[in-house]
């Protein structure tokens, strides 16, 4: 991105309360069938106004096209049953009710592509797309077939990068693997989760980026955060690893957070998506607030390599407090790349 500090969002934005319930995860579509196809499609092309009016550099489709940033996925493929769901633990947090493994997962088509060409189509802008990681995927199911955490995420790794050379021949600039899960499993991650994250982007040209959070801000997220003390290192367990990997950027959690700022040293050299934009609030950040965040960031990430974006996506959150964010995050970037000029 030719750009100084371009902004982004993590992933998902407010659905209009006409496609489906403001305000909530996993919230049922209000239209069926061609309307449902074509409602979509039209809350896509908001989403994205919304994003350019807010001055957004890097757009996406804010994931209206999707009830959940995982589940979504997983619903096209085959060997996972939807009917026989189980209640497991997620990222040992809280209890949700998934679909089980029950056969060989494989990929029949294409997932998110028609979608991103969609967006392409709208805009000049660069654009990002967000996937679900490997080893998120695999926490967000029961497995009653491969009986292994690992076989199943190689298995998610090798499907992922079809749809992700895809997304990329479509127009796609960027293409994010969402992994709230690397926050968690850290044992695993440095064992071979980093090594599945790699294996989806083989063979990619375009850019990649992996996004780990605390979460969006539902109650078992914050109370969760409440269990962390006075500051949550998490990051510190995982970025060696992935300072060496083929990832080009690493999307964290910053704003609000008890997350100490020197940690972005073990990952200096690496493009770094810094969260300026608390998501687990309706209060609206001001741009020098933004600034400063930014400011902080700048002492461990050169500034070439910085783009300023959202904590984690903003789904739950109304359309008018999401909207009012990203003006603040856009407001300020600029006041902090205004700074570097006039400092060379």
């Amino acid at each position: 991105m030719k750009k100084l500090l371009p902004t982004s969002t993590a992933g998902s934005l407010p659905k209009p309360s006409w496609l489906a319930q403001p305000e909530a995860l996993w919230s049922p579509w209000k239209l069926q069938g061609q309307e449902l196809i074509e409602g979509k499609h039209d809350a896509l092309r908001v989403s994205l106004h919304e994003q350019q009016q807010a001055g957004i550099d890097i757009v996406s489709d804010g994931e209206q096209t999707r009830q959940h940033f995982v589940t979504t996925f997983i619903e096209h493929l085959t060997g996972v049953d939807f009917e026989n769901r189980r209640t497991v633990k997620i990222r040992d947090r809280y209890d949700a009710s998934v679909p089980t493994v029950v056969g060989n997962v494989s990929r029949p088509k294409s997932i998110f592509v028609e979608d991103a060409k969609i967006l392409r189509q709208q805009t000049k802008q660069p654009i990002k797309w967000a996937l679900p990681g490997p080893m998120t995927m695999i926490d967000t199911l029961y497995d009653d077939y491969y009986q292994s955490r690992e076989k199943l995420a190689w298995v998610f790794a090798k499907i992922l990068n079809q749809e992700a050379k895809e997304l990329e021949a479509a127009g796609v600039d960027i293409i994010q693997f969402d992994e709230p899960a690397f926050n968690v499993f850290f044992d695993e991650v440095n064992d071979w989760g980093i090594a599945c994250l790699e294996r989806a982007i083989e063979g990619l040209k375009c850019e990649t980026a992996v996004h780990i959070c605390y979460g969006y801000g539902i109650k078992a997220n914050t109370d969760w955060k409440k269990t962390l003390g006075a500051k949550w290192r998490q990051y510190e367990e995982v970025f060696p690893n992935l300072k060496k990997s083929n990832i080009d950027i690493i999307s964290l959690e910053c704003h609000n957070s008890r997350v100490p700022i020197e940690l972005l040293e073990l990952i200096r050299g690496k493009k770094v998506m810094v969260g300026v934009i608390d998501v687990a609030t309706d209060s609206i950040e001001t741009p020098e607030e933004v600034a400063k965040t930014l400011r902080e960031a700048l002492k461990y990430v050169d500034a070439d390599k910085l783009y300023p974006g959202t904590n984690c996506g903003m789904a739950p959150l109304s359309r008018a407090v999401a909207g009012e964010k990203l003006k603040a995050l856009s407001a300020g970037a600029a006041i902090i790349r205004k700074e570097l000029l006039l400092s060379n």
